[in-house]
C-alpha cells in the first residue's frame, strides 16, 4: 500500500479553501499511484477552531465541505481528513473531533478522538464529546488503527499531567490494527522534535505494528505547527520523514522499511525556523498588513525581531523606526542604523523629546513637589508606543513588539509603551537565548546580520542616564536559568534554591515579580508560542491573588516541630 502523508497548512475557518486545497493534494497524489491519503486533525476547518465551533453554520459548512471533496474523489483512492462532527446522542457535548475515512461512492466512516486534552492551550472538553470506542477500519485487506492526536499520548512517561483510563492504541492493535495511523494537530516547542521520536519507538517497541503520524504545519495566531510528519517501522526506526515548517506530500511506500538516518535537531536553528514561521503566517493569514513595523532601539530584542521579519517577509515588508530621546546613546543611534542597512530595510528617525517635553509640560502642575521616577521614564516608552501605533494606523503596517520572555516575566516593560503592538515575536524566548538568535543568525549567513556591538554591549532601556538592565534585574543567565524553572518546570522557591543554590529569599522575591506582573502580561498583544509554558493562554494566573510563601514555610515548620515535640 502507498500511503501519502499530507502535511497540510490550513487557515482556521477557511472551510472552503482548505477543502479545494485538500482535493489539489488528492490529485496530486493519485497521479502519482497513492492508495491512502491522510490529512491531520481537524484539516478541514483548521487547528485551533475555538468557538467557531459554537456556530452551527460553522459545522453545516462542514458538512457541506466534506460532501464536495467525497463527490470529487477519485476512483480508488481513499482519503482521511480531520473534521468535527455532530454528535447524534443529545446527551454530551454536541460534536466529536474526528477522523473521516472517505471513498467515492461509499459510507463515509469515523473514528471520533477518544482523550479529549484539557490542560495548557487545549480546551478541547470544552467542545467535544469523548468517544466511548474506536475500531480499526479495513483497506485493501488491512485494518488501519486510526485514531487522533492525544489518543497515542498515554503511555506513563509521557503523559504530562495525568493518565487517562483508556489507552486507544492498545486497544486498536488488540482489535488486530496491522498500522497505526495518528492524525495530529501537535504544536511545535523545544523539545517536542524528540518526544514525539521517543513516544512513538515506545510504542512500536510495545506493540510491533508500523507508525504513521500526520501533522498540521504551519501557524495559527501564537500556535506554531512543526509537521514532523513521519512514519516508522514496526521496529521503530524512521522511514519516512516530511520536512519541518513546510507543507508537503509526503509518500510511503508499505514495502519501504529501511531506516533513516535521522540526524538530531539543532535547537536554535528550529527556534529560529519556527519563529519566521509563525511571523510569516501571521501575516499570510491574516491578510489585512502592508508592513511589518519595529521600533529600533539599538538593542538586542529590536535587532532580532527585525532580523527574524526581513526573513519572514522580506527586507521590502519590513520597516524600522528609531526614536531616540536625550537618555539615548548614540551608539544605539549608530546600531540602529547599522542594523537596517545590514538587513535593507527602511528605516526612519523620529526624535521623541518634543513629545516627551509637551506630556512632561501637561503634567508638570499634578507633578509638582514630586521626585522624578519611572512615571516620567515611562512617559518616553509611551510616547514610542505611540508614534509605532500612529505609523501603523496611517499606513496599514503591523507593529511587531520586541519584549523577550524574561522581561515579560519580571515587568520589565511598559505597558501601552514598548508592549504596544499586534504581535509579540519573542514572548516565550528567554533573553539568553535572543543572544544565541543572533549569534546563529550572523553565523549561517556567514556576515554580520546584527551588529556585533549590539550583541556585546550591556541590555539598557536608556530611560534614565547611563541606564542597565542589571540596575533593577539579576544577570540574565541567572534570571533565566530561574524563570525556567518556575515558569516552565512549575517549581516553587525552595525547590528551585535547592537545586540552583541560590539564596531562598532572592528566588522567593523574583517569583513574587512574576506573581506581581501577571497584570501585564493579561494585556500583551500575542504571542509565539515555542515552549511548553508560554505566558498567554496556557499559563491562565490570576490578576488578584496572594500566595505568601513565607506564611506557608513558617506554617511548615510549626507542625513539624509540633511533631516532633508531640
Amino acid at each position: 500500500m502507498k500511503i501519502a502523508l499530507a502535511q497540510f497548512n490550513p487557515i482556521v475557518g477557511d472551510i472552503a479553501g482548505n477543502a479545494k486545497r485538500h482535493l489539489e493534494m488528492i490529485l496530486d497524489a493519485f497521479s502519482k499511484r497513492v492508495d491512502l491519503v491522510v490529512f491531520p486533525e481537524l484539516s478541514i476547518i483548521g487547528y485551533p477552531p475555538h468557538d467557531l465551533l459554537d456556530n452551527s453554520f460553522v459545522v453545516d459548512a462542514v458538512e457541506v465541505a466534506l460532501k464536495w471533496l467525497q463527490k470529487r474523489l477519485p476512483e480508488g483512492i481513499a482519503v482521511v481528513v480531520g473534521a468535527p462532527i455532530r454528535n447524534p446522542d443529545p446527551k454530551g457535548k454536541k460534536l466529536y473531533n474526528s477522523a473521516v475515512f472517505l471513498k467515492r461512492n461509499a459510507p463515509a466512516q469515523f473514528v471520533h478522538k477518544m482523550l479529549l486534552p484539557t490542560y495548557d492551550i487545549y480546551e478541547e472538553y470544552r467542545y467535544f464529546e469523548p468517544s466511548a470506542q474506536q475500531s480499526p477500519i479495513v483497506f485493501k485487506g488491512l485494518k488501519l488503527g486510526i485514531h487522533v492526536c492525544e489518543d497515542m499520548w498515554n503511555l506513563e512517561k509521557y503523559a504530562t499531567y495525568h493518565m487517562y483510563e483508556r489507552n486507544p492504541v492498545a486497544e486498536l492493535v488488540s482489535q488486530g490494527a496491522d498500522i497505526l495511523i495518528n492524525l495530529s494537530a501537535s504544536p511545535y516547542s523545544h523539545n517536542r522534535h524528540a518526544l514525539r521520536t521517543n513516544l512513538i519507538q515506545d510504542l512500536c517497541a510495545a506493540h510491533h505494528v508500523p507508525f504513521v503520524l500526520v501533522s498540521q504545519v504551519g501557524a495559527n495566531t501564537d500556535m506554531i505547527f512543526d509537521g514532523d510528519s513521519r512514519v516508522h517501522n514496526a521496529e521503530g526506526d524512521i522511514v519516512a520523514l516530511a520536512p519541518s515548517f513546510e507543507e508537503s506530500l509526503t509518500i510511503w511506500d508499505s514495502e519501504q522499511l529501511m531506516p533513516l538516518n535521522v540526524a538530531p535537531r539543532n535547537r536554535i536553528a528550529a527556534l529560529h525556523r519556527a519563529l519566521v514561521c509563525g511571523i510569516a503566517e501571521y501575516d499570510r493569514k491574516s491578510g489585512i498588513f502592508h508592513k511589518a513595523l519595529i521600533g529600533l532601539s539599538g538593542g538586542i530584542d529590536s535587532a532580532v525581531t527585525a532580523a527574524l521579519a526581513v526573513d519572514a517577509l522580506g527586507a521590502e515588508r519590513v520597516m524600522g523606526i528609531t526614536m531616540p530621546s536625550k537618555y539615548s546613546s548614540s551608539g544605539s543611534v549608530d546600531d540602529s542604523v547599522s542594523l537596517a542597512k545590514n538587513l535593507g530595510i527602511t528605516c526612519h528617525n523620529i526624535g521623541i523629546s518634543p513629545a516627551v517635553d509637551a506630556f512632561e509640560s501637561m503634567l508638570s502642575p499634578l507633578f509638582e513637589g514630586t521626585k522624578a521616577g519611572v512615571a516620567e521614564e515611562n512617559i518616553q516608552a509611551r510616547s514610542r508606543g505611540l508614534t509605532l501605533m500612529a505609523v501603523s494606523n496611517k499606513f496599514g503596517h503591523l507593529v511587531l513588539t520586541t519584549g523577550n520572555k524574561s522581561e515579560y516575566a519580571m515587568g520589565y516593560s511598559t505597558l501601552y509603551g514598548d508592549m504596544s503592538g499586534g504581535l509579540a515575536v519573542l514572548a516565550d524566548v528567554f533573553k539568553m537565548d535572543v543572544y544565541a538568535l543572533a549569534r546563529y543568525m550572523n553565523e549561517v549567513t556567514g556576515c554580520e546580520r546584527i551588529p556585533v556591538s549590539t550583541i556585546e554591549k550591556a541590555p539598557s532601556a536608556e530611560l534614565r542616564p547611563d541606564q542597565k538592565d542589571e540596575d533593577s534585574l539579576p544577570p540574565y543567565p541567572v534570571l533565566d536559568e530561574i524563570l525556567r524553572l518556575y515558569v516552565e518546570h512549575r517549581m516553587d522557591a525552595s525547590d528551585i534554591s535547592l537545586q540552583t543554590g541560590y539564596d531562598i529569599e532572592f528566588v522567593t522575591n523574583l517569583l513574587r515579580a512574576v506573581d506581581r506582573n501577571e497584570y501585564k502580561r493579561k494585556q500583551a498583544p500575542p504571542g509565539l508560542r515555542v515552549s511548553d509554558k508560554a505566558f498567554g493562554r496556557g499559563r491562565r494566573m490570576p490578576i488578584v491573588m496572594k500566595f505568601d510563601r513565607q506564611s506557608i514555610a513558617e506554617m511548615m515548620q510549626d507542625s513539624l516541630t509540633h511533631l516532633t515535640n508531640a
